[in-house]
């Protein structure tokens, strides 16, 4: 490929183009050929006398050179970038070159014969640095391609035509004040568009343009740094500096931009707190109250923040002692409050010292000296017309109770504080949800009852007691008085009978059965001690003993042995009760014991019930759970059988159903005692049964009481059971049963009668002790007590037979002495 000399417009060019046409020159006088085309063929012809000549095609090829072009291109025509040009082009027009790829025919056109490239359109390197193009030279006669197709580049050349900028900008930072010079602040930073391997117009240099002499940038890195010393954030807080960046290395020129960097001074403990003045003077009222305000001082600080938070405190004593300062945190200001009530009379002037120091300190700065400073207040009270002031802060009294009405309890005393010296009226403060119990005389300040006091009812009463000016009454003060209500014996003692008595069955003679005691309403000191005893002018109690303990304390002895529940279960027991205070006062109260079955082996006098109930642990809520458990099964029974009775058939049943039936009667018979619900004589001695026989299905005309034939006694004596051992039993079975099958006015169907026969007994008789009438046995049967828990139950009942035997036999005796 040929490049036209024309093409070398760039000075940078012109060597390239000078090798390039000495690689030509040599190419062609060496009759040698570039080529890029397909590998060379040989072909081989054919002569006329058959041999065979061989012809070497030789190589065609482009010959061309990378293409350069510059950007931003602004002349009118089109920009020429080169020339394709190939061996087999011989300048005859038989060479059509075709250009295609990236920007083919929109951006660069190619002269089909002579294969100029020019662009048609103005480049930018920063949009696109390079295109890829595809070029091919075709035969016009046959249109085959003389050369396959190539890849060339054209490469769009930089120019410096881009800025440098900031993309970030502008900026924010700060530095604290009084910074060493050379402190880093903030670093900047440029950028350009333009090709930084191509010259120098990527090439950027720092500069400040606005902000000397305080800050300085470093060319290359764009790192601001302080330039001054001291600088000082109370004299100038804000500082505007503009940074200026310039391409071509900062050469004539190059191109900049610039960007602007905000800089705040921030704020260090550097000013110490000072007061205006030094001298302050405050006026407070006498009667200003302790724990408010009384008045303000500030101390101020050209510093900002943490570093402007300031202390104060008094430092004189005598201030201190009645004066405390504290620090408002909004304003900074110091605030007086009163910690003791002020006093005209005793001084009328305070001189307070005052200290204000910072509390945040920079020890960098200690070389500026304290951060501290100092001021006087005085303090001037000023004289009001005060209420009147009571002797004492409060009042204690003392009156009996059901002392008359009227009765002196005590007095109060109140004078008025200033100089004046006003007459004082007293009060009592009154609330309408409580009684009036006390009044007092507004002159001399005399407290006294107005109606019965009743210690054990209040035994404590608080009042109120006002003072005011007679010629002033809105000055008012108050004092508490409590009055205490002193004691009389009035009230008598009470046995106390909360508890319940209980009486084992199993007492023994002179055991204690409970321990009482007794309650007085009144104080101990009139009634430290009770005594106990049985009311007089009654007889004595067979059954139960008391006896005083002289401990404010009386046992309860039984006097006899064993009480039965069953016999007895409550007894009453009246026991008089007195103290021992002034005048002496007694009451009876009647006591009421339970008799139950203890259980043994525990002290606990528990009746077995209960008992019963406390072992198994169950709650009132189980027990109704239970009991409501029970109800509902019950029911559930009695349903079912009144179902199935609702389901019995009749007894009397159709004709056309006659069958076998067989009636049961449960009657169930009273024991060996019952003599009347069945007698045994129809089956003994069937002759005398024969007298008794009657229709139960018709009413007799006549019957005959069966209780005329019975003995006078009501158990049948042997005599009258003899039966006739000669008359068989059998014999009478047979008659009955004939005589049911004859009787015509009994139903149709059979009836099952059964006698039941037991005989004559055994000859060695009955070991039942029912039928024995013999006398009790004399043994003693107390001892049966000490046999252990087994004979516990053999013990009672015998123990009770003897004990009834002998309560009968002693009864007889007073009867017959009666």
């Amino acid at each position: 490929m040929k490049v036209n000399p024309s093409s070398c417009l760039c000075p940078v060019l012109l060597c390239l183009c000078f090798l390039e046409r000495g690689y030509e020159a040599s190419h062609y006088g060496q009759a040698k050929v570039i080529s890029r085309s397909h590998n060379a063929t040989h072909n081989h012809n054919q002569t006329k006398d058959g041999e065979t000549e061989v012809h070497h095609r030789p190589k065609r090829g482009w010959i061309w050179n990378q293409f350069f072009v510059l950007e931003e291109h602004i002349g009118s025509d089109a920009q020429y970038v080169g020339k394709l040009h190939s061996n087999s082009d011989k300048g005859d027009g038989s060479v059509r070159y075709i250009l295609s790829g990236e920007g083919a025919g929109s951006i660069f056109i190619i002269n089909e014969v002579t294969g100029d490239i020019h662009a048609t359109k103005s480049l930018d390197r920063e949009k696109k640095s390079h295109y890829v193009l595809h070029a091919q030279a075709i035969d016009r006669n046959n249109n085959k391609p003389l050369e396959p197709e190539s890849e060339f580049i054209i490469k769009v050349q930089d120019i410096n035509d881009n800025a440098p900028k900031f993309p970030d900008g502008p900026f924010v930072t700060s530095v604290p004040e009084m910074s060493e010079v050379g402190t880093s602040v903030f670093q900047v930073t440029a950028t350009d568009a333009d090709d930084p391997t191509y010259g120098n117009s990527a090439r950027v240099v720092y500069s400040v343009l606005h902000g000397q002499p305080y800050f300085s940038v470093d060319p290359k890195t764009g790192i601001i740094r302080t330039a001054l010393a001291d600088m000082d954030r109370e004299a100038r807080e804000y500082y505007s500096v503009v940074i200026q960046a310039k391409d071509m290395a900062g050469q004539v020129g190059g191109l900049s931009g610039s960007t602007t960097v905000n800089i705040t001074l921030t704020d260090i403990n550097d000013n110490p707190p000072k007061f205006p003045q030094k001298n302050y003077q405050v006026f407070v009222p006498e009667s200003a109250q302790v724990g408010k305000p009384v008045g303000k001082i500030k101390a101020n600080d050209e510093d900002i923040g943490i570093n402007a938070e300031i202390k104060y405190s008094i430092l004189n004593p005598e201030g201190a002692g009645m004066f405390s300062i504290s620090t408002d945190k909004d304003t900074r200001e110091g605030v007086i409050t009163l910690r003791k009530p002020l006093n005209y009379e005793k001084k009328k002037q305070y001189s307070l010292h005052i200290a204000a120091e910072n509390t945040h300190l920079d020890p960098r700065l200690s070389y500026l000296g304290s951060f501290k400073d100092d001021a006087t207040l005085k303090i001037t009270v000023g004289d009001v017309d005060e209420p009147p002031v009571f002797s004492m802060d409060y009042y204690i009294m003392e009156v009996y109770e059901n002392a008359k009405v009227g009765t002196e309890v005590g007095a109060v005393t109140a004078r008025d504080p200033d100089s004046k010296n006003i007459p004082v009226r007293y009060f009592i403060e009154r609330r309408e949800d409580k009684e009036v119990y006390f009044d007092i005389e507004s002159i001399s300040g005399v407290i006294r009852t107005t109606q019965l006091l009743d210690r054990e009812d209040t035994p404590w009463h608080n009042i109120t007691v006002m003072a005011t000016e007679e010629d002033n009454p809105s000055l008012q003060s108050h004092v508490p008085v409590t009055v205490q209500v002193l004691d009389v014996n009035d009230n008598p003692p009470q046995i106390n009978t909360e508890d319940e008595i209980i009486i084992c069955e199993s007492t023994r003679a002179g055991q204690v059965i409970q321990t009482i005691t007794a309650v007085d309403k009144d104080d101990f000191a009139n009634g430290k001690g009770f005594s106990f005893s049985f009311p007089g002018g009654v007889p004595a109690n067979p059954n139960f003993t008391i006896k005083d303990n002289e401990d404010s304390t009386a046992n309860i002895i039984a006097r006899r042995r064993r009480f039965h529940r069953l016999t007895q279960e409550l007894y009453e027991l009246p026991v008089v009760v007195w103290d021992d205070g002034e005048p002496i006062l007694s009451s009876t109260s009647t006591l009421t014991l339970r008799v139950c079955s203890c259980q043994r082996g525990t002290r606990l006098k528990i009746c077995q019930g209960e008992a019963f109930l406390s072992s198994a642990g169950l709650s009132t809520g189980a027990l109704i759970a239970i009991l409501l458990c029970v109800l509902i099964l019950l029911a559930i029974v009695i349903l079912f059988i009144t179902l199935r009775r609702s389901k019995k058939e009749p007894l009397i049943i159709s004709e056309e159903d006659i069958r076998e039936n067989v009636v049961t009667y449960d009657d169930e018979g009273g024991g060996e005692e019952d003599t009347e619900a069945f007698d045994i004589i129809a089956l003994r001695n069937p002759a005398a049964a024969e007298e008794l026989k009657f229709r139960r299905d018709v009413r007799p005309e006549c019957i005959q009481s069966w209780s005329s034939r019975r003995p006078a006694r009501g158990r049948l004596s042997p005599s009258s059971l003899d039966i006739d051992e000669e008359r068989d039993v059998g014999e009478f079975i047979k008659q009955r049963v004939t005589e049911a099958d004859k009787d015509t006015s009994i139903p149709p169907y059979d009836s099952l009668q059964t006698y039941a026969y037991e005989g004559q007994g055994s000859p060695a008789g009955s070991i039942s002790s029912l039928g024995s009438g013999g006398a009790h046995s004399e043994l003693d049967y107390n001892a049966l007590d000490d046999w252990g828990p087994k004979f516990e139950k053999i013990a009672e009942l015998y123990g009770e037979e003897v004990e009834t035997a002998s309560e009968s036999t002693e009864k007889a005796e007073s009867e017959k002495q009666t």
